[in-house]
Order: structure tokens, then sequence, then C-alpha cells
């Protein structure tokens, strides 16, 4: 019996890419819309609000060990992830923020080889350090001195996601859990974990304006809620390192964004860094036409069939249809 190879999951690629297009406009917001010197603050309002309104959609609570999974899921993803985003977003320009965090494949691959057993191919190595020398084009030659803090939170930031997606690829899904509900418990648990600290070191929330109320919202419906939902559903039929390599779309976007909405000059060096970087994205996508039996590579999934009937039954809750 012959068995036929599935075509590339293009379309699944390109929604899953709507979320890292949508993170790029965090910088902006952040910088022109919100209370200056707020990430803890900023990345509560981010987590926390989303979270709830996810978790109030999917109605489905972690059991057993999944409390503590989505724990560590949630303060990778979100608790760690988002007020080292908003701290490097705070300190560096608005584009240099994203484009640190476009070397994530770098970071996916070395952590594949330890956690999922997947040794990167040289086609990968050399993909991620095309999209690192497109990183490195566009930050050493941007105007002014970088931040060393800015820089800095933002590697960690991309080294705290890359693990947390890593380990989501690792430990799937509970059985009928959807990508809504894991999307919702870590969100929550992120923000849950980011309240505490946010009080004692930034003190009482800031008085928020109608351009602040009105980014707040923004970052919490359509760039956290439906950005992370799309996100975790492509990581559950996706390879990590597929996955990873969207994440420069966020550093593009907010570069572009920059320089069309904020002035912020692009230099014919940086342009050819995230032609790079682009190009990277692009390749990363395509997979080599090995011979595969049905069951093979499907990591800790049970199989590609069970994760797509589960997306199916995730996406027809009321709530979300349109």
């Amino acid at each position: 019996m012959t068995v036929t190879r599935p075509a590339l999951p293009a379309l699944l690629i390109a929604v899953t890419a709507l979320a890292p297009i949508s993170w790029g406009s965090t910088y902006a917001v952040t910088t022109e819309f919100l209370p200056a010197d707020r990430p803890l603050f900023t990345g509560l309002m981010r987590a926390l609000p989303a979270g709830l309104l996810l978790l109030a959609l999917a109605r489905v609570l972690p059991r057993g060990v999944w409390w503590g999974k989505a724990a560590v899921l949630g303060a990778l993803n979100i608790g760690a992830f988002f007020p080292l985003l908003f701290l490097s977003a705070y300190r560096l320009p608005g584009g240099m923020a994203a484009v640190v965090g476009s070397i994530g494949p770098l970071f996916v691959a070395g952590l594949s080889v330890m956690l999922l057993g997947d040794r990167p191919t040289l086609r990968t190595l050399l993909t991620g350090i095309a999209a690192a020398l497109g990183v490195s084009l566009v930050v050493l030659q941007s105007a002014g001195a970088l931040d060393l803090v800015g820089v800095l939170a933002a590697l960690a930031s991309t080294a705290s996601m890359s693990t947390g997606t890593v380990l989501t690829k690792r430990w799937g899904r509970p059985d009928g859990v959807g990508p809504l509900a894991l999307t919702a418990w870590q969100l929550t648990a992120g923000g849950l974990l980011i309240a505490p600290v946010a009080l004692i070191v930034e003190g009482a929330p800031p008085a928020l304006d109608s351009r602040a109320v009105g980014g707040y919202l923004y970052l919490a419906l359509a760039n956290t809620a439906v950005a992370y939902w799309l996100w975790f559903r492509g990581i559950g039929r996706l390879s990590a390192t597929q996955v990873t390599f969207l994440g420069p779309l966020s550093p593009l976007t907010a570069a572009v964004i920059g320089w069309a909405a904020l002035g912020q000059a692009l230099t014919p060096v940086q342009l050819t860094g995230m032609a790079v970087a682009f190009g990277a994205t692009v390749f990363g996508q395509l997979r080599p036409r090995t011979p595969r039996t049905p069951t093979a590579g499907v990591g800790p999934f049970s199989s590609s069939e069970r994760n797509a009937r589960k997306d199916s039954m995730d996406v027809t809750v009321p709530a979300l249809r349109r």
C-alpha cells in the first residue's frame, strides 16, 4: 500500500505567522500609547485579562501533573517573557528590541537536542545563522548606542520563550484539551506570577488615559488572546523549528512600523539584514522530502490526526466564530 505524503501545511503556517506579525506591533504600542517605565504592570495587563477571558471560553482547568506543567510553561512563555520583553521595549528603539529576538531559532535548535532528541540538520543551523546575521546587520547599524540592559533583556526574553516553546512541544496537551485551554492556562499562570512582583517593584497601578486604555485593550485581545491561541495551535501541529523560524516576522513588522509610523530611519545595510532575516524565515518552513511512516515524527503527541481533531473542535467554540 502506498502512503501519500501530506502537502506542506501552507495555510496553517500562514495562520500561525499572524501571531509574530501581531507581536511586531507591541513595541510601537508600548512606546507610543502606554505609561512609561512600567514593564511589569504592562506585562500583567497584557497577560491576566487575556488569560481569564480565554479560561472563561474554554471552561477547562488543568488536572493532575498539568497544574505544575501549566505553571512552568506560564512562567517561561508569559511570566518571565513579558516583563523582559517590555523592559527591552522601553530601553531600545522600537524595531531593535524585536530584532534581537529573531535569534530564537538558534536557541530552539540547541534546546531541541536536549529536550526533544532532535539533532538539528546542517540546513537548520545555516538557516538559523542566516537569521542571526540579518539581526546583526540591523542591530549593529542602528542609530545611536544600544542600551546594554535593553539588549540583555531582549536576549533573556528570547531564551525564555524558546525554552517554553520546546517544552510545549515536548509535553503536548492532555487528552481532550485543545490549544484554547492550554493558552488560557499559561496566560493566567503567567499573569498571576507577574502580579505580586509588579505590586512590590512598581507600586500602585498608574493613572490611565484613553490612549493607554486603548493600547492595553489591543495588547490583551488581538495581540495576546488571539495571537497566542494561534501560536500554541501552530506548535501542536508544526515542528518546533518551523514555528520558531516564524519569529523573525515580529522584528520585520516592528522595523517596518518604526519606519512607516515612527519616522525611524533604515540604512541600506539594515534593509539587507531585514531581507536576509525574512529569507531565513521562508526557508525555515521548507521541509526536506524524506520518507516517513504515518506515525513517525510526532514527538510527544499521539498522532498528527489527533491534534488536528482537537484543533478543529477548539475552533468551533461559538464565542470565537466570526
